[in-house]
C-alpha cells in the first residue's frame, strides 16, 4: 500500500507486549508520576481497561494464554520453562496462523515463551527478530558491556541500541515494508522490559529523582497473620532488611524502562503516520503481569496475587473503537484476547474460555463478569499453589497449603491487612469461595478435577 492511499479492506494489527509493567505505572492512570505520553495519547484515541489481570503471573503461561485463551492451569503450563517440567502449546491454528492464511502479512519480533518446542514461525508469523538477534547484535558491538545485579544500573549503550529501541527500530522498518503492498499486516513486539534488572540508557536514565519517588501502596506490610512464605521470599532473595530509601533507585530505573518504551512506541506510532496507515490499524498495548518492585518489600512477582502483579495495563485503539473511554468492567489479557481478535480482525481461529471484548471498545453495554481470577504455583523457591478471585471491592486467595487471604480493597488498596478471619466478613468468604470454585471448574483448573481439595471451598472447610 502506498502512502497516502485508500484504507485496507482489513485493518492491520499491532500487538504490544511488555513484561513485568504494573497497571499503575501509566502517566494516564495518574496515580505515579510516569511519563508515558505516546501511550497516554494511545489511551486517548481508544479504551483503557483499568481492570485487567493475567491469569497467571509469570512470562511463558501468560504468553500461551494470549494464544490459545485457555486457563494454563488447565493444560498444566503452571510455570517458566527451565525449572521444572511444565506443558507448551503446539501450533493448532491459533489465530496469528489464521491471520496469515487470511493473507495477513506477520511479523514477531522480541522474546518469545509461548512454547518450548516451536517458535513463532511455527504458529503463523512469517518473519522473527528475535532476542538472540539482539544479544549477537550487542556481542558485536559492545563486546565488553557490563551486566547488572537484580537492581539495575544505567546502560551504556546509546538509546538507538537499547533493547526497546531496537525493538521498536526493526518494526517501524516492517512498517513501512509492509505498507508497500495491499495486504494487511500483523506484527506483534514483545519486550523484555521493564523486566529487571532495569538498564535504562539516557536521557531516560537520569529522568527520575530515586528521593521523590512515592512508595507503592503495599509498603510497609508486617505480614501479620499472612501465609508464611510471602516473608519467607524476602529472606530467600537476600532483601529483609531494605527500606523504601534503598528501593527508590530501583524504582526508578523502573519508571524509566516503562518511559523508555513509552518513547520507543513513539517510533512505531509515527511509522504508522508516515504511511498513512494509523486510523487503519488496531493497536494494542498490554503486558504479561506486573511487578513487586519493592512493594510488600518483595522482588518480582513470585507467590503472591497482590494486585502489584496480576493486574497489568490494556490500551486497545483503532477503527470500530470508541476513543476517549476508561472502562472498568473485569478482563483477561490472556483469556479474552482470542475471541477479541476474532471479531475485530474477521478471522474465525480457537478462541478458548474468554469472552470477546469487541462489544466494549464499541462502546455497548453488554452483560459482563463481575469477578476476575488469576493463579500462581510456585517457581524458583518452591511450590505453592493459590486462586485468586475478586471483585470491585474484595479479594479471596486460596492457598491450599497455607491460611487464606482475604482484602477489602476498598480501605486496604495496599492488600497489607489479611481479614480472613474477621467475623464480618464470614459469609462473604464464604460465597467468594464457592464462586471461585464453580469459576475453576469451568476453567477446567487441574486442582479441582479429582474433588480431593473441592472441600475446602464448596463446604468452607479450611483451617
Amino acid at each position: 500500500m502506498k502512502e497516502g492511499s485508500t484504507l485496507h479492506r482489513k485493518p492491520n494489527f499491532l500487538m504490544l507486549v511488555a513484561d513485568q509493567h504494573r497497571a499503575d505505572c501509566l502517566g494516564c492512570a495518574g496515580q505515579f508520576p510516569v511519563k508515558t505520553p505516546h501511550l497516554d495519547r494511545l489511551a486517548e484515541r481508544g479504551v483503557r481497561f483499568e481492570n485487567a489481570f493475567t491469569p497467571l503471573p509469570v512470562c511463558a503461561p501468560a504468553r500461551q494464554a494470549m494464544l490459545c485463551g485457555e486457563n494454563p492451569d488447565s493444560y498444566g503450563a503452571f510455570w517458566n520453562f527451565g525449572f521444572f517440567a511444565a506443558a507448551s502449546l503446539s501450533p493448532k491454528g491459533y489465530w496469528p496462523e489464521a491471520l496469515a492464511n487470511s493473507g495477513y502479512q506477520t511479523a514477531f519480533l522480541g522474546k518469545w515463551s509461548a512454547s518450548e518446542d516451536f517458535g513463532p514461525t511455527d504458529f503463523g508469523y512469517q518473519t522473527f527478530v528475535s532476542m538472540q538477534d539482539y544479544e549477537a547484535f550487542c556481542r558485536e558491538k559492545y563486546p565488553n558491556r557490563k551486566r547488572p545485579n537484580w537492581f539495575g544500573h544505567t546502560s551504556e549503550l546509546p538509546l538507538e541500541h537499547s533493547k526497546t529501541h531496537f525493538l521498536a527500530g526493526h518494526a517501524a522498518r516492517f512498517i513501512e515494508e509492509f505498507a508497500k503492498s495491499d495486504a494487511p499486516w500483523h506484527i506483534r513486539v514483545d519486550y523484555t522490559d521493564p523486566h529487571l534488572p532495569c538498564e535504562p540508557s539516557e536521557p531516560f536514565a537520569s529522568m527520575y529523582n530515586p528521593a521523590d519517588i512515592p512508595p507503592w501502596p503495599g509498603v510497609g506490610d508486617t505480614f501479620e497473620g499472612k501465609p508464611y512464605i510471602q516473608k519467607q521470599q524476602l529472606y530467600s532473595w537476600g532483601i529483609e532488611d531494605m527500606t523504601w530509601a534503598d528501593w527508590q533507585p530501583a524504582v526508578a530505573r523502573y519508571y524509566a524502562m516503562v518511559s523508555q518504551i513509552d518513547d520507543s512506541i513513539g517510533l512505531m506510532l509515527a511509522a504508522l503516520e508516515r504511511t498513512g496507515q494509523l486510523e487503519n490499524t488496531v493497536i494494542l498495548y498490554t503486558a504479561d503481569h506486573g511487578d513487586m518492585c519493592g512493594s510488600h518489600g518483595m522482588l518480582d512477582k513470585h507467590y503472591v496475587l497482590f494486585d502489584d502483579v496480576v493486574r497489568v495495563p490494556m490500551i486497545w485503539a483503532g477503527p470500530n473503537i470508541v476513543p476517549g473511554r476508561l472502562e472498568n468492567k473485569f478482563v483477561s489479557c490472556g483469556l479474552d484476547l482470542p475471541a477479541t481478535i476474532n471479531d475485530l480482525l474477521g478471522i474465525s481461529a480457537p478462541q478458548g474460555q474468554g469472552a470477546s471484548m469487541a462489544p466494549l471498545l464499541a462502546g455497548q453495554d453488554v452483560p459482563w463478569r463481575t469477578e476476575i481470577t488469576a493463579s500462581s504455583n510456585g517457581q524458583q523457591f518452591g511450590f505453592f499453589n493459590q486462586r485468586m478471585i475478586r471483585d470491585q471491592r474484595y479479594k479471596y486467595i486460596w492457598n491450599l497449603t497455607d491460611v487464606d487471604e482475604f482484602y477489602d480493597l476498598l480501605h486496604d488498596p495496599g492488600e497489607k491487612q489479611n481479614l480472613i478471619y474477621a467475623p464480618e466478613h464470614k459469609e462473604r468468604v464464604a460465597s467468594m469461595r464457592r464462586k471461585l470454585l464453580a469459576t475453576l471448574r469451568e476453567q477446567k483448573d487441574l486442582l479441582v478435577r479429582s474433588g480431593w481439595l473441592d472441600r475446602q471451598l464448596a463446604e468452607n472447610k479450611k483451617i
